[in-house]
């Protein structure tokens, strides 16, 4: 059998965010083991990962400063998405129900207040598909949305028109629009069918419906960074796009939006072949940031999108061989490391089932997550303006 990754020592004292000397007091205090050879020491990343989780439920463990990582740096009201007894709630509707039971379009009217507004004409389309046609070839599915949101903007002559109801109007302009943009041929349909289309490599008659129902889970989930920096640039009074924008420029980051990729790989390589243990312990060691697609600190088990997507997933004929590796990741991570899968592994299983490429995932996730990103927008123009800026107290040298 082959021997696992290991982590070096630099990479597991990263993992915790401590010093070397700290981690070489966890070995010899016989909280973490280690195996040493000639090149130096070298450490069970799955071990390392359950030790992170136990350090971070100790209060003693919590870092010095005033707000320890990943504590909010405020506290906002929001209408939207609130979560309770580990279900995910938009106002008062079970987000699993409305998964269910409900397409996309008819969740945004529901919370929009608005029918569904006219979509991009095909001129719109194609100064689009231009603008997206211009990037390079090792350019991602998610730059390309970048860039469509931009190009979706420069050919709409209303951007820029301060009235509230433009927001509304614009996410639905981009909802409709980007997934027929990133199909490259064609016009605007349902947004799910049209997303599948551009993403997918085969039609599959349940594809498009898992996929609206995955839109639809992502929609919101408490104040993401990335939430946060929309309703930041609504507090300035930007634009829809403009929102959007600022909002994806949080988005594509390894910690939140496009974390599914390396869950993607991950399951792909057990799919494959590869034992469990050593896939896991090599997505840890080349990501450095924890086990890809389990832990989600809102939920005191599994995080309920996860739950619901891969549940869709097991009803449908095809996709036993992904569920399978979804499986035995999930039994050993549960084994070795007491903590569940998340939303980006359901995300990376659905990606890898539809034959779509490992960043169509962070797609899948910004399409959903843009109808949330609107809808806080909505609420931030209803506040004073600019209340989002925030005061910065200085740290640095005195002045000479």
């Amino acid at each position: 059998m082959n021997e696992l990754p290991r982590l070096s020592a630099a990479e597991a004292a990263a993992r915790l965010g401590v010093k070397p000397e700290s981690l070489y007091a966890y070995v010899s205090r016989g909280q973490l083991s280690r195996v040493r050879d000639a090149a130096g020491s070298w450490f069970d990343p799955l071990e390392v990962e359950a030790f992170a989780r136990r350090r971070r439920r100790t209060p003693a463990a919590a870092a010095p400063r005033a707000t320890a990582a990943g504590t909010p740096l405020m506290v906002l009201e929001t209408s939207l998405a609130h979560i309770d007894d580990d279900e995910l709630f938009y106002r008062d509707r079970s987000a699993a129900l409305l998964a269910r039971t409900e397409s996309f379009e008819a969740v945004l009217a529901w919370l929009w207040g608005a029918a569904p507004m006219p979509v991009p004409t095909p001129d719109d389309l194609s100064i689009v598909r231009r603008a997206m046609s211009a990037l390079p070839d090792g350019a991602t599915p998610l730059d390309r949305l970048l860039i469509g949101v931009t190009a979706f903007a420069g050919a709409d002559p209303l951007r820029l028109d301060p009235a509230p109801e433009h927001l509304v109007r614009i996410g639905w302009r981009l909802v409709s629009g980007l997934p027929a943009a990133l199909a490259d041929e064609g016009e605007c349909g349902p947004v799910a069918a049209t997303l599948w289309r551009a993403l997918a490599g085969a039609d599959h008659p349940d594809g498009p419906r898992v996929l609206d129902a995955a839109l639809v889970l992502v929609i919101d989930h408490d104040l993401a960074v990335s939430t946060l920096a929309a309703r930041i640039a609504a507090s300035a009074r930007a634009s829809g796009y403009a929102v959007v924008t600022a909002a994806l420029g949080a988005f594509d980051a390894p910690l939140h939006g496009t974390a599914s990729r390396s869950a993607a790989r991950m399951l792909r390589a057990v799919r494959d072949g590869e034992a469990a243990p050593a896939a896991i312990a090599r997505a840890v060691r080349d990501g450095g940031r924890g086990i890809p697609g389990f832990g989600q600190p809102l939920y005191s088990g599994a995080d309920m999108r996860a739950t619901v997507l891969l549940d869709l997933l097991r009803g449908i004929p095809g996709a036993t061989d992904v569920l399978t590796a979804v499986d035995e990741v999930s039994a050993e991570v549960a084994r070795r490391a007491d903590t569940a899968p998340n939303l980006d592994l359901a995300l990376g299983a659905l990606t890898l089932w539809a034959g779509m490429p490992d960043d169509a995932g962070a797609v899948v996730f910004a399409m959903g997550r843009i109808a949330g990103w609107i809808s806080h927008a909505v609420d931030e123009y209803d506040e004073r303006p600019m209340r989002l800026r925030p005061r910065g107290r200085y740290t640095g040298p005195a002045p000479e």
